[in-house]
């Protein structure tokens, strides 16, 4: 901890040092953001430092760690202490930070609600220099319930003290098939009330939808091992049964970036032998992708072919009632395949998230899709999206801000906090010294 506090003190003198000459972005080493920003010169914030885990109390059910640590260091400080923390989001680069600031989740997130729901605590660097301790039972509780999807809009995170869980060595795995949307979403809520430890699901096609349920086990037959050669999301179309080493279990996504290693051509026996294991990961894929970001090499493609691409990179929540009516549309609409589900609740029903309002008693849907759609006709900037935004709400759905956005100013405020928002600004950013939630996720400044 007096390591910790040497360097937020350090941070804090840097911000109050350069607080003139344009917009602040953080300067740090990884980034699950999937929007375009403007290309205005910026201020850089170096947070690289702050990536410690400071203390993991088993007995208490605690972890506090700095915001840049990734998830990769912070599963493995806690599993040696025999817990994790209660939500682990599905890839090695997020970051503790990042998930609060954004909206983790994963497939512990029924019993334990999304990321933020687990915090206790954390620092706050806010835009004058200052360092403000946010909790829900203090006097910046208006912080603390704001933070989440804030993404740095409000302040930084520099500290999280989030609570951890129990685990066992294995976890044993039932994939359980189906053919019908309403047999599927009605599975998830069923097991969701049961005694399960993790839920998730994937939608292949129109009549084949996957279950997946996770149960901590103490012993296995055997563990199968999806970190170079065999391909996780494959084995839930050929298996009932697996068995999975926690670690592995926690990082069974990250191999494949799910199934976006495919357009890597990363799930080619031969690619992926030429590759590595060091390489078959969410990081070095993002790398590749940014690269073709500027170059332009899939934009150029496009072109000679006459097809007009729009990134669909989104992850929507749904009451799970809604849920097959979503589900239809999306498949008539957007039409990507395979589409990751992932249900969760609120853990506690007096809490109010002013920047991600949920309802406490709901069980929700998480749809994750991250792909390109391609039409053979143009469309105005945004289409596909804006058709999502607009069935979302109409649901009573919210979706997640680390990707594009196309709301109306007006309609976006009523969403995201509307005039509660533009209290907390004037109250921890009075100088408007961080841009405002709609010019950052929508406007991309």
């Amino acid at each position: 901890m007096t390591g910790y506090a040497e360097r937020r003190d350090d941070l804090a003198r840097s911000l109050r040092g350069a607080r003139s000459g344009g917009p602040l972005r953080l300067d740090k080493s990884t980034s699950n953001l999937f929007r375009d920003r403007d290309l205005a010169p910026r201020r850089r914030l170096d947070v690289r430092g702050l990536n410690h885990v400071l203390e993991v109390d088993a007995a208490a059910g605690w972890v506090d760690a700095e915001a840049m640590t990734p998830y990769a260091a912070l599963a493995d400080a806690t599993l040696a202490h025999g817990v994790m923390p209660c939500v682990v989001p599905q890839l090695k680069s997020i970051t503790l930070g990042g998930a609060v600031a954004g909206v983790g989740i994963e497939s512990s997130s029924f019993r334990h609600g999304l990321v933020h729901e687990t915090v206790l605590e954390l620092d706050v660097l806010l835009a004058d220099g200052s360092v403000t301790l946010a909790r829900p039972d203090n006097e910046h509780r208006d912080l603390f319930f704001a933070f989440p999807n804030s993404y740095g809009t409000l302040g930084y995170a520099l500290r999280v003290k989030a609570r951890t869980v129990p685990i066992r060595p294995f976890v044993r795995l039932e994939h359980v098939q189906h053919a019908d949307p309403e047999a599927f979403f009605g599975n998830i809520a069923a097991v969701c009330a049961a005694s399960a430890d993790f839920v998730d699901g994937v939608v292949f096609g129109p009549r084949e939808m996957v279950t997946t349920v996770g149960r901590f086990v103490d012993a296995a037959p055997y563990a199968s091992d999806y970190t170079f050669e065999h391909i996780y999301y494959r084995s839930l179309r050929t298996r009932d049964e697996d068995y999975l080493a926690t670690r592995d279990y926690l990082w069974r996504w990250d191999t494949d970036w799910f199934w976006c290693s495919g357009n890597l051509y990363a799930q080619h026996s031969l690619v992926r032998r030429l590759l590595g294991r060091r390489r078959l990961n969410s990081i070095f894929y993002a790398k590749v992708m940014r690269w073709n970001a500027r170059v332009g090499l899939t934009r150029l493609r496009d072109r000679v072919l006459g097809l007009h691409p729009e990134s669909v990179i989104q992850d929507v929540d749904i009451p799970i009632e809604r849920a097959p009516e979503f589900l239809d549309f999306f498949r008539r609409e957007i039409g990507i395949l395979p589409v990751w589900v992932c249900p969760f609740r609120g853990t506690d029903p007096a809490a109010a998230w002013t920047l991600f309002p949920t309802r406490p008693d709901a069980l929700y849907v998480n749809f994750g899709f991250w792909d390109v759609v391609r039409a053979a006709e143009a469309h105005p900037a945004g289409h596909f999206n804006r058709l999502i935004e607009r069935k979302v709400s109409a649901l009573g759905g919210i979706k997640s801000l680390y990707s594009e956005s196309y709301f109306p100013r007006d309609e976006f405020a009523e969403i995201y906090g509307g005039k509660a928002y533009e209290a907390l600004k004037a109250r921890y950013d009075p100088g408007g010294l961080l841009p405002d939630l709609y010019e950052k996720c929508v406007l991309r400044r």
